[in-house]
């Protein structure tokens, strides 16, 4: 099923952003001005990304009564995440900047999520907050936050057991897991009300928006022959054993 929600389009766009998020499952796309969601489409279904990325971009253009011509850069959710899904995504992006010849922002994929999370939710004192994309088994790809939005322990792939967060919680009264990496671990951390698993939190394009419009601003722009997503881990393809080998 789609997610799609349009707000008030009756101002001039002066900073249009076309904002691309492919990091997970969800193939997302969303339109901002000065930090603001305008429109966003969430599409959580398989092969969406390779078969709708395109599609999508030009209904929310559609449905906006907006043009490409009118964009000011396009931002995409950089990483971690799907090997795949990341290098769709940053393959439009690119394509769009140079077709439009405009600037390309990217985005840490985490720390969007953080944002988005809270945006929805808000941060208590002493708390940690945990973005994580779900990796292998019981790996993730996370980061760690304080209330103060400060990032206290950088991007790194982890693999999360009951014990894991003991240290954490001797700092914090309570860490809060989200994210496509949290579901899994609903179960492991169910006898314990110090660690919050919110269920079904999923990457937006949304989330980027806060942080594309700062970097527009600042003219933080990539390199759009050299950029490259930032896997965290290199692509491994896993092939199956022949019987007897």
């Amino acid at each position: 099923m789609a997610t799609i929600l349009y707000l008030d389009f009756n101002k001039m766009m002066n900073n249009l952003i076309l904002q691309i998020d492919t990091s997970t499952t969800v193939c997302s796309v969303a339109l901002s001005e000065d930090g603001q969601t305008l429109a966003v489409i969430d599409l959580d279904e398989p092969n969406a990304h390779a078969a709708k990325l395109t599609v999508l971009i030009e209904q929310i253009l559609r449905e906006a009564d907006r043009s490409v011509k009118q964009l000011a850069a396009i931002a995409v959710s950089m990483g971690p995440g799907s090997y795949t899904g990341l290098r769709i995504g940053v393959s439009t992006a690119k394509g769009l900047c140079y077709g439009l010849d405009v600037p390309l922002i990217a985005i840490n994929t985490l720390e969007a999520l953080f944002l988005g999370y809270k945006g929805q939710f808000g941060l208590q004192e002493h708390e940690a907050f945990i973005p994580m994309l779900d990796a292998r088994r019981m790996e993730v790809y996370s980061a760690v936050y304080n209330h103060h939005s400060d990032l206290v322990k950088s991007t790194a792939a982890e693999i999360i057991d009951v014990n894991y967060y003991d240290r954490l919680l001797a700092v914090y009264s309570r860490v809060h897991l989200f994210g496509s990496g949290a579901d899994k671990f609903e179960a492991l951390f169910a006898g314990n009300d110090r660690v919050n698993v919110q269920l079904k939190f999923k990457a937006s394009a949304a989330f980027l928006s806060k942080l594309a419009f700062e970097k527009l601003q600042n003219k933080a722009f990539e390199d759009i022959a050299y950029f490259e997503p930032f896997y965290l881990k290199d692509f491994v393809v896993m092939t199956k054993k022949k019987v007897g080998s």
